[in-house]
């Protein structure tokens, strides 16, 4: 007892959480979203290829308006999914990361799908470019696609958490006199 081997700590030490390699997960994209992550960047860097591949054309505009698009569509996208998957999204907050997802999904899916029918417009018709269009088209659904899904499940949930009013509302302190 001198030695004091009798006394112990009487709390344990805090266990540290196991360390993810970068701190990656998947547990916040469930269902339809890490699919649809994961298949956007993949469309989107499809059609970057086969833009670049493109070696001449006659009207260039929606070349590089479509060059820009699908580079900058494809680099946002893998950010998203960057921050989905690492310890960004407990910084940022669930709230914040999901309000820019959406409107950044939603102004990306307009602009690539826009960027696609320009590039179709303006086509001189070499394969590489068509190829690049049509995988602008997949890619733009699947932005449009998600932002879609996101809509749905917010109103679903907004409508569960706010049940209809029935409209009978006999009975109700609405109905009732002020003063008795």
């Amino acid at each position: 007892m001198e030695n004091g081997a009798v006394y112990r700590p009487t709390t344990e030490p805090r266990c540290k959480e196991p360390r993810r390699p970068c701190g990656c997960t998947r547990h916040r994209l469930k269902g339809w979203r890490l699919p649809a992550k994961v298949l956007q960047p993949f469309l989107s860097l499809l059609a970057v290829i086969f833009e670049e591949i493109v070696e001449d054309c006659s009207n260039c505009g929606g070349l590089y308006f479509f060059e820009f698009t699908s580079c900058t569509a494809f680099l946002l996208s893998l950010l998203i999914l960057c921050v989905y998957c690492t310890v960004a999204y407990e910084t940022f907050g669930k709230d914040k990361v999901e309000k820019v997802n959406f409107w950044a999904m939603l102004a990306i899916g307009v602009i690539f799908l826009l960027a696609s029918i320009v590039l179709a417009a303006t086509n001189s018709s070499p394969v590489p470019a068509i190829m690049a269009y049509v995988f602008g088209f997949f890619a733009s659904m699947a932005f449009l696609a998600e932002v879609g899904m996101e809509y749905w499940d917010r109103r679903k949930q907004s409508t569960r958490e706010h049940p209809q009013n029935s409209g009978n509302t006999q009975g109700t302190a609405e109905d009732s006199p002020l003063n008795k």
